[in-house]
């Protein structure tokens, strides 16, 4: 038994190495594992690998330029992952219908459970297709009230802590609850008052942590193993965090069930301009009862409250970070929101698509930190690229947004803030699969509309009241984690506008 598990496990990793030594592998900073490798002469030898950690930003950066289409990179000695970030690559992998890796799922699901980011084949599919009408153009439109709601309950916070003074700030702890309080409005039709109570501190937190778990535990070959994890320190503290997190959401949906038990209130549902996500999901329940359990349904809501926020508070915060940084381009957003909006008493959805240069801002500020740094795949079926080279089947595919958005053969000067990149003119002579903020293809973000929406609401109204500038003391670096995140928050100085 034992020796045919061995056979098994060797013949899996000889498959992986050969197809992966047609792929130079980068020397790093960090060792992670060894592995044996097949020499030119054709015989095996062990040899230590040196990999980065995605938190090594700058390595990546120097391994895109040197290696322009993709990488491989071993953790342990038999698991094996390969990187990409060239378009071509990326189209010919997006445009599959590959299941998520296995074995990177197995990381998140304890935490989000199995929703549509870790659900695969028809189950994945019936999701997708009974959640879609919870973002639908009209239901996207009777949000954009909300959100503006919440980001002037957030503008007010500041008013009140700055006055008429330059006031410097950590504007990403702000930001992480207006956009928890855009969630439970638009999503789940819910007030919570976060942002005036702090009664969300501890979910917030939580969320934080667990994400840095798992994404410590990925890059841990030995927290791979299950039972090591388990009895470890951090294993326990994630068990912990789970529970924290399940709780929330367990009490958002019976909260929603409570209110919706009496047959008139189901009536008052249908009569309303819009239903939330909560209600898609429960309808979705009563259509197919028997196939959408309970544990789908807090599945797909814990989804939602954990990734839903994290994300967006990301791109909102990276992109006051970069107006910061550039004051013209900052300027000219301004101009361009006054123009449309007036002194901002109203905002409406048609609005949002007339801001044209603030929204290549928006792009490019998600180009320069995309918030999910990268997606993974396990294919199904050998794959081969427009080079002519390929990989077997059961091989785990990483497509690495960051490094996709900063390969100088597609972006000329890629850590340059540079709106115009996304001028219609540029667009058009720029391959379509080279910025992928929300990934594409079958798969792509259920709720980048959404995203997209809230991120222009928001820097459109804290335009309006504040004018940003950096702390040169206090520059922005990045930590390991799920998202893209800076590791000390965001010091920004903000100044009320008359």
């Amino acid at each position: 038994m034992q020796q045919a598990l061995f056979v098994s496990v060797w013949w899996k990793y000889y498959k992986m190495a050969s197809a992966l030594h047609l792929f130079p592998i980068p020397c790093s900073v960090r060792v992670l594992c060894w592995r044996l490798d097949i020499g030119h002469d054709g015989r095996w030898q062990a040899q230590e690998i040196r990999i980065f950690r995605q938190s090594d930003i700058k390595k990546l950066e120097e391994i895109v330029e040197k290696y322009p289409c993709a990488f491989p990179f071993w953790i342990g000695p038999f698991q094996a992952f390969f990187y990409i970030y060239d378009p071509e690559y990326a189209k010919t992998f997006l445009s599959r219908t590959d299941p998520k890796s296995k074995y990177l799922c197995k990381f998140t699901t304890p935490v989000i459970g199995e929703g549509l980011v870790n659900l695969n084949g028809p189950k994945w599919f019936q999701h997708r297709r009974l959640l879609t009408p919870g973002f639908h153009l009209n239901t996207l439109k009777s949000y954009v009230e909300m959100m503006a709601h919440s980001v002037n309950t957030m503008l007010g916070k500041w008013e009140r802590i700055c006055g008429t003074q330059n006031t410097l700030l950590d504007i990403s702890e702000h930001i992480d609850l207006m956009t928890l309080d855009v969630l439970m409005k638009c999503i789940f039709s819910k007030e919570t008052n976060c942002q005036i109570n702090s009664n969300f501190d501890y979910y917030i937190k939580a969320i934080r942590e667990g994400t840095t778990i798992i994404f410590y535990r990925v890059y841990n070959f030995l927290y791979h193993h299950d039972m090591i994890f388990k009895f470890s320190s951090q294993g326990h503290r994630l068990w912990e965090i789970s529970k924290i997190l399940h709780q929330h959401t367990e009490k958002v949906i019976q909260e929603r069930k409570n209110s919706l038990r009496d047959e008139k209130k189901q009536e008052n549902v249908q009569k309303r301009r819009y239903q939330d996500f909560l209600d898609t999901v429960f309808s979705a329940q009563a259509e197919i009862a028997n196939s959408f359990s309970d544990t789908d349904l807090w599945s797909e809501v814990n989804t939602f409250m954990l990734a839903g926020h994290e994300t967006v508070a990301g791109g909102i915060s990276w992109l006051l970070y970069h107006l910061a940084l550039y004051p013209e381009h900052q300027e000219r957003c301004r101009e361009e929101i006054r123009s449309i909006l007036g002194d901002g008493s109203s905002i409406n959805w048609d609005q949002l698509g007339e801001m044209s240069y603030t929204t290549m801002c928006v792009k490019e500020s998600l180009r320069l930190a995309p918030p999910v740094l990268s997606l993974s795949r396990e294919l199904s079926k050998p794959i081969t690229f427009p080079d002519g080279r390929s990989l077997p089947a059961g091989m785990t595919l990483v497509l690495s947004i960051w490094g996709l958005h900063h390969n100088p053969a597609i972006w000329e000067n890629p850590k340059v803030f540079d709106p115009l990149r996304f001028s219609p003119e540029n667009n058009d002579q720029r391959h379509p699969y080279s910025f992928l903020p929300f990934s594409a293809g079958p798969r792509n973000c259920i709720g980048q509309n959404f995203a997209m929406a809230e991120i222009k609401v928001a820097i459109a109204l804290i335009l309006l009241s504040f004018k940003v500038t950096p702390d040169p003391t206090r520059p922005l670096v990045t930590m390991p984690h799920c998202f893209l995140k800076p590791k000390n928050g965001v010091y920004l100085h903000l100044k009320k506008l008359p």
